[in-house]
């Protein structure tokens, strides 16, 4: 597998530092609020890589943290006349909901970064006692300028990222591209004990601290946002290296902006969208699946039109699996023409899956290959009957491929599938009964919740109608 590392800005062969084995960190969400559609591009662009390289046979380890004490987060309590581990707690659960909505696996480890004070702290004593941190005042600095590769990932000259963004200017600085990794307590803040008084982590430490702990010393991937790639990433390998004295991730994978109007989305543009008010409107799997139809390093245009788009393509992928399940309940019966030839055709399907995959993560390609599988799908056995070993073979097939992007029905679906078969017996047993009135009026209530019953020769089935 090809990915493209933003370190060496060049697609290189993807080798694992260990043999069968990936460690993989992606900076999660600061949890203040609802996470936004530009927070979940890269949630489920790397949740795809991991599934992939999981389903290439290689065991992921992935952590991904939560930011759960930030100024963000102190002024939302503050706000709410609460404590800031009651507002971290809420979206963290928040943050579940909408995760899982969207197909996201949990990670391997979700730590905080109030579970790792100690860690936190302990990173923060080495970096002084090699002569990288200063004490000001009860904040700690990491000197920038002593770390000979600093600008490496940004690949950005030092005298360039001094007047660049986000950089904090503070008369506790010896320099001002030196940056926080232990602020002092102010008063009616949260703190915890240090060596330096009473305070808390710095926003970049605890990347590099929970990446320690959780990972060790190197891992194999880093990924997120290309927002983030200067300064928290560039502060991160700093901070790491200085620290350990070895490479701190060998691979940086960033993914493009989501625009709206070609503008990034963001909360501090206030053009930004939440993934749970946009799920309300269009369903959590077509967000998923409009993020995944584009390539992840290419800005990808949020609109009305291409999320309108992404749930009429879902639609007809759902209704393949629904077309295929409905074969295997039926009346078994010879194989339709071309039904064979199509099996045989799987692997070639799968290998054109795997190169768009293997090619830095095409999930775009592999969309399409998918849709001229369900294209074939529909072809073959749509309106016939088929032998139940062949449909299984291709119900499994589909699923296989779906399963690695994250776009089979889930499971929550079930409920209702379970509710229309029961109103479609019912309309079957008014029929049987002669009481066409009852029968017509379970029609009409199944088609007002956009449910298009067809009656074949295997027996009544039902879709859901494809919105316009």
């Amino acid at each position: 597998m090809k990915v493209y590392n933003s370190l060496t800005r060049k697609k290189e062969e993807f080798i694992p530092l260990t043999p069968g084995e990936v460690k993989m960190y992606s900076c999660g969400p600061t949890v203040y609020n609802y996470f936004h559609m530009g927070n979940a591009r890269p949630f489920i662009i790397f949740d795809v890589l991991r599934r992939y390289l999981e389903y290439c046979g290689l065991k992921v380890t992935f952590v991904q943290n939560f930011t759960d004490i930030d100024d963000k987060v102190i002024k939302r309590a503050n706000e709410e006349g609460t404590t800031y581990d009651k507002i971290s707690e809420r979206y963290i659960e928040e943050y579940f909901t909408d995760a899982k909505g969207l197909g996201i696996k949990p990670a391997t480890v979700h730590p905080r970064a109030t579970e790792n004070i100690e860690e936190i702290i302990k990173t923060v004593k080495t970096l002084e006692d090699k002569g990288y941190a200063y004490a000001a005042d009860g904040d700690v600095y990491f000197r920038t300028r002593k770390f000979e590769g600093y600008g490496k990932l940004s690949h950005q000259p030092i005298e360039d990222l001094e007047s660049g963004a986000r950089i904090d200017v503070n008369e506790k600085k010896e320099d001002p591209l030196d940056f926080a990794l232990w602020k002092a307590a102010k008063p009616g803040e949260p703190f915890w004990e240090s060596p330096w008084g009473n305070g808390r982590p710095g926003w970049h430490i605890e990347c590099s601290a929970m990446a320690n702990r959780y990972l060790g010393e190197t891992i194999d991937i880093h990924s997120g946002g290309i927002d983030l790639c200067f300064p928290h990433h560039e502060n991160e390998i700093a901070q790491s290296e200085a620290c350990s004295g070895k490479p701190f991730a060998r691979y940086w994978m960033h993914n493009a902006f989501l625009t709206i109007d070609n503008q990034k989305m963001s909360k501090s543009l206030g053009n930004f969208f939440m993934v749970r008010d946009a799920a309300k409107q269009y369903g959590y799997q077509p967000l998923r699946l409009f993020m995944l139809s584009a390539h992840y390093r290419s800005p990808l245009n949020f609109s009305a039109e291409s999320l309108e788009q992404a749930k009429a393509a879902l639609l007809r992928l759902h209704t393949a699996f629904s077309n295929l399940e409905f074969l295997l309940e039926s009346e078994e019966s010879e194989n339709p023409e071309g039904a064979d030839k199509l099996i045989a055709s799987f692997p070639a399907y799968r290998e054109r899956f795997c190169e768009a995959m293997e090619d830095d993560l095409n999930t775009a390609d592999a969309v399409s290959v998918i849709f001229e599988l369900v294209r074939e799908l529909n072809t073959v056995f749509v309106g016939k009957g088929a032998q139940k070993a062949s449909v299984r073979a291709s119900l499994d097939f589909l699923t296989e491929l779906c399963d690695v992007l994250g776009l089979s029905p889930q499971k929550e679906g079930k409920t209702l599938d379970a509710e229309i078969e029961a109103l479609i017996e019912d309309r079957a047993r008014a029929r049987k009964e002669k009481n066409f009135k009852e029968a017509d009026r379970i029609r009409d209530e199944l088609k007002a919740r956009g449910v298009i019953l067809e009656d074949t020769p295997q027996g009544v089935r039902w879709h859901l109608q494809e919105s316009k």
